[in-house]
């Protein structure tokens, strides 16, 4: 039986913590940032936590390689 391979796109946009929770950076922040307020990219700064649906379809992508 065939291993599963790591998803690389998963690997690159997410990291796992010490304690399993899974971490991101928000969307809509790498260019064309003029259109948003000060106060919309103030607060896409850093990273956050994903939620709990969308946790164990992460992890499970990363499990071989993380």
């Amino acid at each position: 039986m065939p291993k599963q391979k790591t998803h690389k796109g998963i690997k690159k946009r997410f990291k796992l913590t010490a304690n399993g929770k899974v971490k991101h950076r928000h969307s809509g922040t790498s260019h064309l940032a003029f259109r948003l307020t000060k106060k919309q990219r103030r607060h896409l700064r850093g990273t956050t936590v994903a939620s709990k649906t969308e946790t164990s379809k992460i992890v499970l992508s990363l499990a071989p390689g993380e």
